[in-house]
């Protein structure tokens, strides 16, 4: 017998005990949840750079993407709370750096990268989404110069949306207030990172929505400035979201977004682009003093101008006085003489006529007196009441005729009242209470009211041409016939 034989000394009569296991068998789940356990532990922060394909942006609000490189592929998810915090958003072709954590799907035993950040893994990447995006915006048509806003000359207040701790806020305060002193309102903003881009669109819309003469004055003009920086420092202002609030905006927008070679997607659905912010102070306002030296100039060339025509006016009289038989001395000394004259007559002329008035309206008066106006009332009363004398008995006859005949008037009206129809006449009308005036007017059908002088029926139209037939008169019933005299009733 070897060594490693089992010997069973008990009764002949009780089964052996059954062999022990020490591999015992594991559910599918089991296994599955074992390995997910195992990933999560051994790779819970991983960061992994590949190209980016079937992008599935789910209704649910997660997405569910895939990672490859030249040899190989990896399914990666993005779950609801972390679509919105990644650097960019994700895009068939674009290749990125992630971080997250390897896991497992049980459901299909595959294995999968649930990301938590997303970055451009390269200046271009992040041209390449820059371009993609030009091109869906340029199709909308947000680029056109036809939708582009003018800028105001001259501005009274200027909205300003930057950093307030920058040199950019400095030198735009200089340069506004050396050439165009006016208002300026500064709206602070972080111009870099995840933040910048909600708080641009925000300011704009604040501005925006300002209303003229409230206790804050509305811009007439906003710049949204930056100072120079990289790609990555840069990419803020090309945010989709960002460029769309720009091109919405009802107030003229000049983007200065980074030195003259810097180009942001904003520059291009903005009103104007500076190439710095400085020069987007300088497109905002005109120069005072040339403004000055302008109007300096204009004052200037209207006195010469005005010199000119009056010198060009005495030179043309000169010339036309050379052309009279006698100097014009002599010309106008005989009419200046005869004004003269009438003029020293003039004060007593006036004089006289005054008087002359005065003497006539007294002669008027003189015949005007109470008395005579009393007698030429009294005359025309007089006069009046004979008038009332000879009309004021037939005035009664003529009333009570007028009023006999308005009473007939009325009579025939009432008798001809279609309102009221006459014994033996009905009037027809529709179910809304509409007359019916003539046959044409009926279909097939139609319900209608038959108006009577004491009150109303309902009928139908039957269509039926046929003149209606008249009902036999019913004869009398016979009288009975009274028994012959002398003879008595049976009954």
């Amino acid at each position: 017998m070897s060594d490693d034989s089992y010997v069973f000394e008990g009764p002949a009569d009780e089964p052996p005990p059954p062999l022990r296991d020490n591999n015992p068998p594991q559910t599918v789940s089991e296994l599955s949840f074992a390995l997910k356990r195992t990933l999560e532990d051994r790779f819970g922060h991983v960061r992994l750079r590949g190209e980016i394909s079937k992008v599935n942006h789910h209704a649910s609000g997660h997405v569910y993407l895939t990672l490859k490189d030249d040899k190989a592929a990896i399914d990666g998810v993005v779950w609801k709370g972390s679509v919105r915090g990644l650097g960019v958003r994700p895009e068939s072709g674009l290749e990125v750096i992630v971080t997250g954590k390897i896991t497992s799907y049980p459901a299909r035993s595959s294995y999968q990268i649930v990301i938590e950040t997303m970055e451009a893994a390269g200046a271009g990447a992040l041209l390449a989404q820059l371009e993609r995006l030009k091109a869906k915006l340029a199709g909308e048509g947000l680029f056109e110069p036809g939708r582009k806003k003018p800028i105001p000359t001259f501005p009274a207040v200027v909205g300003v949306i930057t950093s307030p701790t920058g040199a950019v806020i400095r030198d735009i305060l200089h340069r506004i207030a050396e050439r165009w002193p006016c208002r300026v309102i500064v709206w602070p903003v972080v111009v870099q990172g995840d933040a910048a881009c909600g708080q641009v669109s925000n300011a704009i819309r604040g501005f925006d929505a300002m209303t003229p003469g409230g206790p804050i004055p509305r811009p007439d003009i906003l710049i949204v400035a930056r100072g120079g920086g990289s790609v990555e420092d840069l990419w803020c202002f090309n945010d989709e979201g960002l460029a769309r609030t720009v091109a919405a905006a009802s107030i003229p927008i000049i983007s200065a977004v980074g030195h003259e070679t810097d180009t942001t997607l904003i520059d291009f659905v903005s009103d104007r682009r500076a190439p710095t912010p400085t020069g987007a102070a300088e497109i905002a306002t005109p120069v005072l003093a040339d403004l000055r030296y302008a109007v300096a100039d204009l004052d200037r060339r209207l006195a010469r101008a005005g010199g000119r025509i009056l010198e060009d006016r005495r030179t043309r009289l000169r010339a036309a006085a050379r052309g009279l038989p006698a100097r014009p001395e002599d010309v106008l000394a005989l009419p200046q003489q005869r004004l003269d004259h009438a003029g020293s007559r003039l004060a007593s002329g006036l004089t006289q006529n005054v008087a002359l008035h005065q003497r006539a309206l007294a002669g008027v008066s003189g015949r005007l007196s109470r008395v005579l106006l009393d007698r030429a009332l009294e005359r025309r009363r007089d006069r009046l009441e004979a008038v009332a004398a000879r009309y004021a008995p037939a005035l009664p006859r003529h009333l009570d005729a007028d009023a006999a005949r308005l009473a007939a008037l009325a009579r025939a009206l009432a008798s001809l009242d279609p309102k009221r129809p006459k014994p033996g006449f009905a009037r027809v009308e529709t179910e809304d209470g509409a007359m019916i005036a003539a046959a044409a007017a009926l279909h097939d059908g139609q319900a209608v009211r038959l108006v009577f002088a004491d009150g109303w029926k309902g009928a139908r139209i039957d269509g039926d041409g046929a003149p209606p037939r008249l009902l036999p008169k019913a004869s009398p019933a016979p009288k009975p016939r009274s028994p012959p005299a002398g003879q008595g009733d049976l009954f």
